[in-house]
């Protein structure tokens, strides 16, 4: 089942529009987004299509990825909408051969996949550095008006003590760790923006999320908040393989969708900023404990393999300050509860 098909998913979206006016800002604009199939860009796009498909005025949606198939099969019946196109992008390539001008572009475009980071670590960095190259050359040949870059929190590194991270704190990344090849390439893209920014003059934001879920993450999809929402959704209980006490900002998919908006439209240049819902900072077994009251599923312990501990992320603390990002003006819709409660609503109504 197509996800336009639910009313929970569509109610969703009308109460995000209904708290973002800056969307009209975009009528008659074209915005480039890559990754768009993705957890978060995909929510973008729905939140475009959503706002052109109850307004007169239409945003022009350039969506951007490797798999026209894929774009075709996740957008449905919008992907031959006349505000609607498919652009031929891939993050590994050095350089974008396209003429048409895009007025705003959201980088969304990365390998987030803690499975796919450890086998491909050399192919993550380069993709996070030489995606980002690409863009920024293609930005400022055909005069873009603004760039976001969806970075990461896993910039910040781990720290001591349980406080949420603000923008300008920084802790500790061992280098010489293969799964750290997200977070320093996360880290070195960056500062290309900000150094493009500087000495060509680009508009450029940077926004680094939170834990990011939804309905809009595939069924492949090995982070646990998307594995176990599709997991108790299809009523199998949650294997927990750590202790569960490590503190992350979960974000609901539309929650940041309307947060890049946001800074694409109302953030200063060269700053970044962390999107966190001061109402969904809990820790992995609270928000296990949320899916299985959500599905009436039952949480169980277990020890992890060494392949899987090489996968885990090494921050204990990933929260995140927000301060910045609400100064402009944005609030969170959906706290945590309410957030996950959707997604695995949502989810069963797909697998029907």
């Amino acid at each position: 089942m197509s996800i336009y098909k639910s009313k929970l998913w569509t109610e969703n979206l009308d109460t995000v529009i209904k708290e973002l006016p800056e969307l009209s800002e975009l009528e008659n604009k074209t915005v480039m987004i890559t990754g768009a199939s993705g957890l978060i860009c995909s929510s973008i796009v729905d939140l475009m299509i959503r706002y052109n498909e109850t307004h007169e005025g239409k945003i022009t949606i350039l969506v951007a990825g490797r798999s026209e198939s894929k774009m075709q099969d996740r957008f449905g019946e919008f992907f031959s909408a006349s505000y609607f196109s498919f652009i031929l992008y891939d993050a590994s390539l050095v350089k974008i051969n396209m003429e048409q001008k895009a007025d705003y572009i959201i980088h969304g475009a990365s390998n987030a996949s803690p499975n796919k980071i450890v086998k491909e670590p050399v192919e993550t960095m380069k993709s996070n550095f030489s995606g980002m190259l690409a863009l920024l050359d293609y930005a400022k040949k055909v005069g873009s008006k603004k760039l976001v870059y969806i970075s990461s929190s896993e910039v910040y590194g781990k720290k001591e003590n349980v406080l949420p991270f603000h923008e300008n704190e920084y802790g500790y990344i061992d280098l010489l760790n293969p799964r750290n090849s997200y977070s320093i390439s996360k880290c070195a893209a960056e500062t290309l923006c900000v150094s493009y920014a500087d000495e060509y003059g680009a508009d450029i934001s940077i926004v680094r999320p939170g834990h990011v879920y939804g309905p809009t993450a595939s069924r492949t999809d090995n982070r646990v908040s998307s594995a176990w929402a599709y997991d108790v959704a299809e009523g199998k209980n949650i294997i927990m393989k750590s202790d569960g006490l490590q503190i992350r900002s979960y974000v609901y998919c539309l929650d940041c969708a309307s947060a890049i908006i946001k800074v694409l439209l109302r953030g200063d240049n060269k700053k970044a900023y962390n999107i966190s819902n001061p109402n969904s900072i809990i820790n992995i077994k609270e928000m296990a404990k949320i899916l299985c009251s959500a599905a009436s599923v039952e949480l169980k312990m277990e020890l992890p393999t060494d392949k899987e501990l090489k996968g885990f992320n090494p921050m204990s603390n990933s929260s995140l300050e927000s301060n910045s990002l609400q100064n402009l003006g944005w609030r969170g819709c959906f706290d945590a509860k309410t957030g996950f409660t959707n997604t695995v609503s949502i989810i069963k109504e797909l697998l029907v």
